[in-house]
């Protein structure tokens, strides 16, 4: 199996052989590029791996461009990067070609860390501590065999058969740095690939072993496990391999069907997985995406039975919009207005289904656009994601119900213009009519006009507003100052 490199990439690849032959140094590609390469996907890293010196190759590779790129480099790995531009996007930004280099070198692990010990070693050490025989594949850059593959432990026959493996003993492999065992789930969601049984057999025997690493570096490996075309895949497995309930037991809790008097209700982690996979078809927005895997979480804490009813989740979208920042902080996403994002919209996503019945008012649509804002596309696009019913004459039905919502929400925007509201009278023009200080009377009568044009009573617009409020005022005793 040969690769196909672009006219850049070859470009690239022949001055960096050149520099390893004319200074005499063994010098390989290895690692995700080759992977990448052998399945026809893109990429922009390169890994180097030479027998000596990464860092100086780096700089006396560098010194051969015009203008030359800074060398990035770690001593302490004995790891360099330089970055090549590419051609500059339209928004003036500039993407770049990464280039690292490394020393080949062999590992040392303790039971404590998965920070190994690292000392100089040849081609066949470095490709012993790779994770997988899919990244385990080496180029040789050099004259003997320029472009020869290097694959001693058939990673081309595990590309070929979509397969995941370790190349050296698997339980050594995930106990010496566990974080292996997220990169094989992730590798097997985004390259849609199966996890080998015995390999997978070792993730579940390793899986308390996940505890050593660092939360940034799982939360790094989950959202990149979001970011693929089928995401289900990657939480169908952590779920499976004993890690879920290690990293993120609030997501293992939806698991499970209980049935009583023969009601039941559906499992909720299985659900929640295909209103991932549903949102995957229509975004590529991470939050987006995580607004869909917490849509219901709040649900474990909210079930009951109810006689005469069967199960029921009252209030799991107010429970659920709750625990977001929680989790957002236990996982180290980001405590913004990503997280503020996430969390309106779980806290809204059963809202819209209200407005599919029938005599809903103008009043009810102003509320939620008013609530929603900006975000009011996002929120439908999670609404129908959230259909997974195998009946196709009730998705149908559903999808025209929330089709009904938007139409009627375009209405209602068109005339309010209530999407990014902005109050037609603010509290300064409140207390300066009035001759008032900050105090709670202002907050009264801002809220006032708000609810009066929510539901309909006068327009939002700051005339009608500016009246509301003379006589807002007047029912609290203020007078205009003159």
């Amino acid at each position: 199996m040969q690769v196909s490199l672009t006219s850049f990439e070859s470009f690239i690849i022949k001055k960096i052989a050149a520099v390893a032959q004319q200074r005499q140094i063994e010098t390989y590609i290895v690692g995700g590029f080759v992977r990448d390469k052998i399945l026809e996907r893109p990429t922009k890293d390169l890994d180097i791996v030479c027998i000596g010196d990464g860092i100086d190759l780096a700089e006396k590779v560098a010194q051969k461009f015009n203008p030359a790129p800074q060398v990035s480099f770690f001593k302490n790995f004995g790891t360099a990067q330089i970055k090549i531009p590419l051609v500059a996007k339209e928004d003036l930004q500039t993407d770049y070609f990464e280039i690292e280099f490394v020393g080949a070198r062999k590992e040392s692990y303790v039971t404590d860390s998965r920070k190994p010990e690292v000392s100089a070693g040849t081609l066949e050490d470095d490709q012993n501590r790779r994770d997988f025989t899919i990244n385990a594949l080496a180029i040789s850059l050099n004259e003997k065999d320029y472009g020869t593959i290097i694959d001693p432990f058939n990673g081309q026959l595990d590309i070929e058969s979509k397969i995941l493996r370790t190349p050296l003993d698997p339980k050594i492999t995930f106990s010496d740095d566990p974080l292996r065992m997220m990169r094989a789930i992730r590798f097997a969601t985004q390259l849609n690939f199966e996890i080998d049984s015995i390999t997978f057999e070792s993730i579940t025997d390793n899986a308390e072993r996940i505890r050593i690493v660092s939360q940034e570096r799982i939360t790094d490996e989950l959202n990149k496990i979001m970011m693929c075309p089928k995401p289900s895949i990657g939480w169908d497995l952590l779920s499976k391999s004993g890690i879920l309930q290690i990293i993120f037991p609030r997501m293992m809790a939806l698991h499970g069907a209980e049935f009583v008097d023969g009601r039941g209700h559906k499992d909720n982690f299985y659900h929640t997985l295909q209103v991932l996979d549903n949102i995957c078809e229509n975004t590529n927005n991470l939050w987006l995406r995580w607004a869909a895997l917490l849509h219901d979480i709040g649900k474990p804490a909210t079930k009951k039975f109810e006689e005469g009813h069967g199960f029921t989740f009252h209030g799991h979208e107010v429970v659920g919009a709750k625990m977001v920042p929680h989790i957002f902080s236990k996982l180290k996403l980001p405590l913004n207005e990503k997280m503020k994002y996430v969390q309106k919209l779980v806290e809204l996503h059963l809202r819209p289904i209200s407005l599919t019945k029938e005599n809903i008012t103008d009043s009810a649509v102003r509320r939620l656009l008013f609530d929603a804002g900006e975000d009011i596309d996002d929120l439908m696009t999670l609404c129908k994601a959230d259909i997974t019913s195998k009946n196709k004459f009730k998705v149908k039905r559903y999808l025209q119900n929330f089709d009904m919502v938007q139409e009627r929400m375009k209405i209602v925007e068109a005339q309010d213009q209530l999407r990014n509201w902005q109050p037609p009278i603010s509290g300064e023009l409140i207390m300066q009519t009035f001759g008032l200080k900050p105090e709670r009377k202002v907050g009264l009568i801002k809220d006032a006009i708000r609810e009066a044009i929510l539901d309909g009573a006068i327009k939002n617009d700051y005339e009608e507003a500016f009246q509301f409020m003379i006589k807002k005022g007047a029912e609290l005793s203020l007078k205009p100052v003159q």
